[in-house]
């Protein structure tokens, strides 16, 4: 796909959350791009961490720790996008999407893209947010899981069954015939595993190592709000659409208590496709790590196109 094709579409971007990074990521676009060089260098000067180090080299038990994994999904991500906008700019053009969204964490970084919110303070937002849920997970071990071709009220069936050893619930509407169960460790095996018997097609463990979208997150929200009643935000440039409702959202009150919520509610990602589709969107670019977006909007929505950044050559 030529990056220049895009700018004739009605165009979405997407910015995917946790689970899509990968020891390696973001190394061919530092290559390519020195507008993604300097979002690189401007992240480990706020965070005093060597992220570059930890996203190419890893190790990958490192990267997938929650505190380091959504800073470093971020970055990436930004540093993607503005590769793209740079070599827009080489060719006299300009990135125009009509609406943007990210899924879960990738909502933070939509935000930065919709020039809502600072990427230094979505990069500390996001780091205390993966602390607080590193803390969350280490009081009550849990983890998620993907389910595929079980209905929704089958899956909540399950969830209740398995609730005896603990608390599972479904998290994440991904796209119709994939759901996400997340909850604390037990329960979510027994859950997987009866999940599995009713008839479901793959349960896979998804590479989190916290129960997010559920109630195990709730205190992590609480602590969320107060950061973000300190945090300056701006109403945003261009519309972003709501993990939590699959609605826009316009103010900066609304923003605030997404941000805040989304980690303990579920992910409507499939109800967020669809609102963007009815905005007339025909083209969806995944701006971050990995296809798995990408993948997800096409099963939600058969009558539209989607990419990813291997699509444009900034990824291998």
């Amino acid at each position: 796909m030529e990056l220049a094709g895009l700018l004739q579409k009605r165009l979405a971007l997407v910015f995917p959350g946790q689970g899509s990074q990968h020891v390696g990521m973001g190394q061919r676009v530092h290559q390519l791009s020195e507008a993604a060089r300097r979002v690189f260098a401007q992240a480990e000067e706020i965070l005093g961490m060597p992220l570059r180090r930890l996203c190419f080299e890893g190790p990958e038990e490192e990267l997938t720790d929650t505190a380091n994994a959504q800073p470093a999904i971020l970055t990436v991500s930004l540093a993607y996008l503005e590769a793209i906008r740079e070599r827009l700019r080489e060719l006299g053009a300009s990135l125009q999407p009509v609406v943007v969204a990210g899924h879960s964490l990738g909502e933070f970084t939509a935000l930065v893209a919709a020039n809502a919110l600072r990427f230094e303070d979505a990069l500390r937002l996001v780091r205390e947010r993966g602390r607080l849920m590193r803390e969350a997970s280490v009081e009550r071990p849990g983890g998620m899981a993907a389910v595929l071709g079980l209905e929704r009220e089958a899956l909540e069936e399950v969830c209740r069954e398995a609730s005896e050893l603990g608390l599972v619930v479904v998290a994440n509407d991904n796209s119709p015939g994939q759901l996400v169960i997340s909850g604390e460790e037990r329960a979510l095996q027994r859950a997987m595993e009866l999940a599995a018997q009713r008839g479901a097609k793959r349960v896979v463990r998804l590479g989190v190592t916290v129960a997010s979208h559920s109630p195990l997150m709730e205190r992590v929200a609480h602590a969320l709000a107060e950061l973000l009643a300190r945090i300056p935000l701006r109403e945003p440039e261009i519309p972003i659409v709501a993990n939590v409702t699959g609605k826009i959202l316009s103010t900066v009150e609304e923003i605030r208590r997404e941000l805040a919520c989304q980690v303990a509610l579920p992910v409507q990602w499939t109800a967020s496709v669809r609102e963007m589709r009815s905005r007339g969107v025909t083209t969806f670019l995944e701006v971050g790590p990995g296809q798995v977006l990408t993948g997800l909007v096409k099963k939600i929505q058969r009558d539209v196109e989607a990419y990813s950044m291997k699509d444009l050559g900034f990824e291998r």
